[in-house]
């Protein structure tokens, strides 16, 4: 090998060793382009989301809301009744002499009151069964309320028959 020869290899390796070491664009201008469009697309979104356009999301300019009040009539309240249950003590299975005082009132149907009403001594009864079956550690839990509500609306609506009670109301509920 010849002294040319062997600066020709030194020269060629020297540009690929520069080739190799340069690194490759990344295409920034791609990832610009990308947020810039990502950006615009959230401001357009959250537009047509807050200014009614889109029927998602939140509600239309407050004025709007308060203009469109002023025009529509107020809902008529429903036609319901309401039926007055006496208060009922009874003792808690605790091992001591714990009780519960519950008093409650049945929201009705205003088509059906005199029929609710008629048949108050059978839902006393399904109250009272229910409420003496009931535990002190099921009285302790955060939901017992709740659950209590809706156990005896779906006994009361077996009692007087469905769709006529709306709803328990519970007046009192003390546990003494």
């Amino acid at each position: 090998m010849t002294l040319v020869e062997r600066k020709d290899e030194d020269v060629m390796t020297d540009a690929t060793a520069e080739e190799a070491e340069a690194p490759k664009k990344s295409g920034k201008k791609g990832m610009i382009i990308a947020v810039i469009l990502a950006v615009a697309g959230a401001g357009a979104g959250y537009y047509v989301t807050s200014s009614g356009l889109l029927p998602l999301g939140g509600k239309a300019m407050p004025e709007k809301a308060a203009d469109k009040g002023k025009d529509m009539p107020a809902k008529a309240l429903p036609a319901v009744g309401f039926v007055d249950l006496p208060a009922v003590i009874v003792s808690v299975n605790a091992g001591d002499s714990r009780h519960l005082k519950f008093h409650a009132q049945l929201e009705v149907n205003a088509d059906y009151v005199a029929d609710v009403e008629k048949m108050q001594p059978r839902i006393m009864d399904v109250l009272n069964n229910y409420l003496r079956a009931v535990e002190l550690r099921d009285l302790e839990d955060s939901m017992a309320l709740v659950r209590i509500r809706g156990h005896l609306l779906r006994r009361i609506g077996i009692v007087v028959g469905e769709g006529r009670v709306r709803d328990v109301l519970v007046m009192e509920f003390v546990l003494n």
